[in-house]
């Protein structure tokens, strides 16, 4: 345990000595706020105490930039300067490695999620307060984006570990979190069982929920489950290309 949570702390230290953490958090902060203000009319045209938009642009914004930057090089990097090899020959267990690194990514990805909380805080507590706000769906749409994230953690260490190069796994990456989180957009017009299948393992719609202010166990399973899979995945990779 004092192994992994080492590498953990080093891993999430390394994203703030470099520009990396505040390049992204940056960014991801300025696009957040020009969306939720500006874009389609924005919060002010809109005339009432909801939050709902934010939530919306969140994940894609998670998906498309912070996820893809902070997991390209968890693996990939380590495997091409060769650090890696080094790495797992140490008295550390691969699991602790592969956890450590995780739990450093997602730390990351939680400190911006966490961070925009400032948005419903100001607005609707202190300094400002615009309105009574049903504070029900804020809390359960933040747990959908602590499991969203996690999810999405995952599946970018997964593909950080299948590849050499940072520039291909941010672009897989980014593919295939896009992917999963708009397919169910297909499934109006696809129909039948396909359709109830992508809209089964949208993204999207499983946060929908959580949006919405309810809490379901399945959309629960369904987001740890896919993180799970794509770390045990990750790890018997780490682990093949020890003995290959």
């Amino acid at each position: 345990m004092s192994a992994m949570l080492t590498i953990a702390k080093r891993e999430f230290r390394s994203y703030f000595d470099s520009p990396v953490a505040y390049v992204v958090i940056c960014l991801s902060f300025l696009g957040l706020g020009l969306m939720f203000f500006q874009f389609g009319g924005g919060f002010w045209e809109e005339d009432r105490a909801s939050m709902g938009n934010l939530f919306l642009y969140i994940p894609p914004g998670l998906s498309m930039l912070v996820v893809p930057v902070v997991t390209m090089g968890l693996l990939a990097e380590e495997r091409r300067s060769g650090t890696l090899e080094m790495l797992i020959t140490l008295p550390v267990k691969d699991s602790d490695v592969m956890l450590g690194k995780y739990i450093g990514a997602l730390g990351l990805v939680l400190t911006l999620v966490v961070a925009t909380f400032a948005y419903p805080l100001s607005m609707f507590y202190k300094p400002w307060n615009l309105g009574a706000l049903d504070w029900g769906p804020i809390q359960s749409a933040y747990l959908g984006l602590i499991l969203f994230s996690a999810a999405a953690v995952a599946i970018g260490l997964l593909v950080s570990s299948l590849t050499d190069s940072q520039a291909v796994a941010f672009f897989i990456t980014f593919f295939v979190l896009l992917v999963m989180w708009y397919v169910g957009r297909s499934a109006d017009w696809m129909g039948g069982t396909l359709g109830e299948v992508l809209r089964y393992v949208s993204f999207e719609t499983r946060m929908n929920g959580f949006m919405r202010g309810l809490i379901e166990t399945r959309d629960i399973v369904y987001f740890a489950s896919i993180a799970v899979l794509c770390l045990v995945t990750a790890f018997r990779k780490l682990e093949s290309r020890k003995w290959g």
